[in-house]
């Protein structure tokens, strides 16, 4: 398959995984994630109609960017504080999940002249190859980076479900759509993004309250995608 029929089918998968959870397919983002694909790939992708991309590795996203700046780039991978210089670019950081972090990008932001939109991400299901804050840690932290950050500006959540099969990721895409939701209404404040779910298991995400799904694979396999 073609990365214009992949685009196609994912849309396809999102629609249909929309309309079980009672909402629109315009209420998820779907953010191509490029970490393995070649540049003739993500232009082909461009051409196809998708220009919100994601990069993990701040070094590859800099010849990215520059590249490709018809494009809308996130950073999706764990984010070095010494890396923090080169993001300057990026509309959406994903991947804020301590406090040093904050730091940096707040003072970076604040030399840049920007408002850094960002997404704290957490990570519910405790397991220790992932990062992210805990469940009972994500408030604090949050209410935190609200009062002291200044030239950040939360957008909302950002979890990783375990590699399990996809029914068993449902349990920690609820939970974090819970956590979503309690510390919209304990801060005050009204978030846009839950960015969870990838080729995997984005389906079970977007049933769960998913508003952004990272794919990569499913954009750019040549075999059948679904």
């Amino acid at each position: 398959m073609s990365i214009r029929e992949n685009l196609e089918n994912v849309q396809a998968r999102i629609k249909k995984a929309a309309g079980l959870s009672g909402r629109s397919d315009s209420d998820i983002r779907l953010l191509g994630v490029t970490k393995y694909a070649s540049d003739e790939e993500v232009r082909e992708l461009i051409r196809a109609g998708l220009t919100t991309l994601g990069e993990n590795r701040v070094q590859n996203a800099q010849t990215r960017l520059a590249s490709f700046p018809e494009a809308e780039w996130h950073f999706i991978g764990r984010l070095q504080t010494n890396k923090v210089r080169y993001c300057q670019l990026f509309s959406l950081i994903h991947s804020l999940d301590r406090w040093n972090l904050a730091e940096a990008l707040n003072d970076r932001a604040e030399q840049w002249g920007k408002v850094q939109d960002v997404l704290i991400q957490v990570n519910v299901s405790g397991e220790d190859s992932k990062t992210g804050l805990s469940y009972q840690d994500a408030g604090a932290f949050a209410r935190r980076v609200l009062q002291e950050c200044k030239n950040l500006r939360v957008r909302g959540l950002m979890t990783m479900a375990p590699l399990v099969e996809p029914e068993d990721t449902r349990q920690f895409f609820r939970e974090t759509k819970q956590l979503y939701d309690e510390l919209q209404n304990e801060l005050g404040v009204v978030w846009d993004i839950l960015s969870m779910g990838m080729t995997n298991d984005f389906e079970v995400a977007i049933e769960e309250g998913a508003t952004l799904v990272r794919i990569g694979s499913a954009l750019f396999s040549k075999e059948d995608s679904v």
